[in-house]
This record gives structure tokens, sequence and C-alpha cells, in this order.
């Protein structure tokens, strides 16, 4: 393969995977929309956020087994295993909304959590798939099916939620589906094997954490994320409040996800040009400037802006913070890394969205906002330094 073009057969997976993301962003995206509605419906205000944390919790705890499963047995088989895993967390989601169970409805976003656990893992693949020069933008590339997920997930909502009489459950039906399809487009992949398990090798962690890089690409995933999923997740709860409908905050969440991931077809690129920490940098300030549109009011277009620049924000961090991650990773030591930074981001993307219907009903949007811009920021701050330490010690060299 040439360094600077992909060959057909990575180009087949990196879109293979991308569609791949599509479907699980696609169940994703409508779960965000709907899932606080349902929960609230079903509940009270308070517990409204329960289902989305159990499902970032059981995102969090298949993290390293899938990432161990990975390492003995390939990514396709895990990428299959988890999408049908998914599908029948769709199913009882659908017939805990049909049989009007919450403990059902929450138990579900377990499973649909495991869906998304094995989402996680579709950039790295990607990444593993090409030279070090163009893992940015395969890992961008990858994360850009998200777009189509943004454009399907809330429509599907809006289309299939009055199609029974319990509201969404026909729209839990057809996540069954996509989640299907996610099947049969992990079954075309062609990956490399897994590398043969060498029992001998054991390369402690400790040498990492004390790496400057390594910290700031786990802390920019987890912070970035975190942040991004505490005013997403609070977002349909604050225009509940506001006295906004179903389809304008189904609206905002559409547009939202289509900023997640609609970078992603420049982040790379852009990665290689100016490199990862500028690229980073301008995602915290994506994510102060959402904050500052949103403590200035309460109209769609301020729920609109501020979430717009919101996803942006959180590809920039991401995107960064992965390809960040992958440099610094031993190849000894990629699916231990990999699952241990996704675990520490789904325990903290856990965290904050149990807490985000309390946070909400006894702050409200206004302080909620307030209190997230300190680790912005924090994280501002760290990017910057370490920026600038990078900067000197080239200049040092040179000398």
């Amino acid at each position: 393969m040439s360094e600077t073009r992909m060959s057909g057969v990575i180009l087949r997976n990196i879109l293979l995977l991308a569609l791949s993301q599509a479907a699980v962003m696609t169940s994703i995206s409508l779960v965000l929309a709907s899932s606080v509605v349902i929960g609230a419906s079903l509940a009270t205000p308070a517990l409204a956020t329960l289902p989305l944390a159990m499902q970032y919790l059981g995102t969090m705890l298949v993290l390293y087994p899938l990432g161990w499963l990975i390492a003995r047995y390939g990514q396709r088989p895990v990428f299959i295993g988890g999408a049908l895993i998914g599908a029948l967390g769709l199913a009882l989601a659908a017939m805990g909304i049909w049989l009007g169970s919450f403990a059902l409805f929450v138990l579900a976003g377990g499973l649909v959590g495991v869906f998304n656990a094995v989402g996680q893992y579709y950039r790295f693949a990607a990444a593993e798939s090409v030279t070090v020069n163009l893992r940015s933008k395969a890992i961008s590339l990858t994360l850009s099916g998200g777009v189509l997920a943004a454009l399907l997930g809330p429509n599907l909502a809006r289309w299939t939620r009055d199609m029974l009489p319990q509201p969404f459950a026909a729209s839990f039906l057809a996540l069954v589906g996509i989640a299907l399809l996610a099947v049969v487009l992990a079954t075309g992949l062609r990956l490399k094997p897994p590398a043969p398990v060498v029992a001998t090798v054991s390369m402690p962690f400790l040498p990492l954490l004390r790496r400057p890089d390594f910290l700031l690409a786990v802390i920019g995933g987890v912070a970035g994320y975190a942040l991004m999923n505490l005013l997403m997740t609070a977002t349909p709860l604050a225009m509940m409040c506001s006295h906004f409908g179903f389809a304008e905050t189904a609206t905002v969440i559409q547009w939202h996800v289509v900023a997640m991931f609609a970078p992603s077809f420049v982040t790379g690129s852009l990665i290689q040009r100016f490199g990862v920490l500028p690229v980073m940098l301008l995602g915290g300030l994506c994510m102060l400037g959402c904050i500052g549109i949103a403590v200035n009011g309460e109209s769609l277009l301020h729920f609109e802006l501020a979430l717009v620049l919101l996803g942006i924000g959180w590809n920039f961090l991401y995107v960064g913070a992965t390809a960040r991650l992958v440099e610094c990773c031993p190849t000894q030591q990629k699916a231990q890394v990999q699952a241990f930074n996704d675990t520490l981001v789904f325990l903290a993307i856990a965290g904050v969205t149990f807490s985000t219907g309390g946070l909400v009903e006894r702050y409200g949007w206004l302080m909620l906002n307030y209190y997230a811009a300190i680790p912005v920021l924090l994280l501002i701050l760290a990017i910057v330094w370490q920026w600038l330490a990078g900067r000197r010690a080239l200049r040092a060299a040179s000398a």
C-alpha cells in the first residue's frame, strides 16, 4: 500500500466500519432523543436518565472483556456477537415500553450498551489496518458514519413514534433491524487475524502513566466525552422545562449528532496538517463556546447553536485524543490500553448520565453549564501547556 493512499481492501473495510458506526450511532441517537422522555413517562423526571446511565454502565463493564476477546479471537466475531446482543437489548426495550415496565426498559439499556461498546472498537480496527501516517484519517473516516446516523436516528423516531399504541415501541423494533444490519456488515470485514498470544509478554502500565502525552490522550477523551454527554443528556430535560415538544428536541439532538460526526471528513486531514494538540485545543474552545451560548438564553436557537458547537468540540477532542492514544500505545498493549481508555470514558459517562436528571432538577440548566465550564477550562490549559512544552523541546533539540 502507498504511504499516502489506501488500498481497495482497506477502503472497503473502512466503508464497512463507517456503515457499522452509522448503525450503532443510529441506535444511540434515537435512544438519546427518546429515552429521557420514555423514562419520565414510565417513572419520574429524576429517574428519567437511569436507562441511559445503565446503557453506559453496560458499555463500561464489557469493554475489558471485549478487548480480551478481540485479542484472542479477532475483531470480526466480536463485532458480530456484540451486534446480536444489541438487537436483543433493543427488542427487550420495545417490550418494556409495550408492557409499561420501567425496570425492563432499564435492563434493556445494559444490553444496548454492549452494542455501543463494540462500536468503540471500530475506530481502532480502522487505525490498525493502515500505516501510521494514515491512522488519524482512518479514524475520522470511520467516525464519519455518524453523519448518516444523525440523519436517520431522530427522523426514525419521528416516523415510527406513533405507529403502535405505545409511543416509541415501534421505534425500538425498527432499531432491531438496524442492529441486525450491523451483523451483516461485520461479516464482510477482512481484517488482520489476531496476533498469537504470548503468555510471557506482560508490559506494566506504570511507564505509560508517567508519560504526559498518554495522560493527556486519556484525560482528553474522558473529559471531552463526559462533558459532552452531560450537556447533551441534560438538553432534553432543559427543553422539556422550557415547554418545547419532542419534535423540537429531536431536531436539536439531530443537529448535535450531525455536528459530532460531520467534521470527521476533515479532522484527520487537520491533524495531519496542524498536529493533534492544536485540533484538540480547538475542540476545547468549541465546548467553551457552547457553554457561552447556553448561559445566554433558552430559545430554540440557543439550544441548537450550543449543541452544534458541543458536537464539533467533541469531534476534535475525541478524534485527537484517539490519534494521540494510538501514537502512544505499544503494539503489545493495544487491546489492553484501548480497553483501559474506553472503560474510563464510559465510567465517567455513566456517572454523569446517572446524575444528570437530579442535577438539572436541583440546580437548573444555567448552573449546570457554569459548573461544566470549570473542567473545560482546565482541559484547555492542559492542552496549551503540553503544546508549548512540545514546542520548547523541539527548539531545544534543533539548537
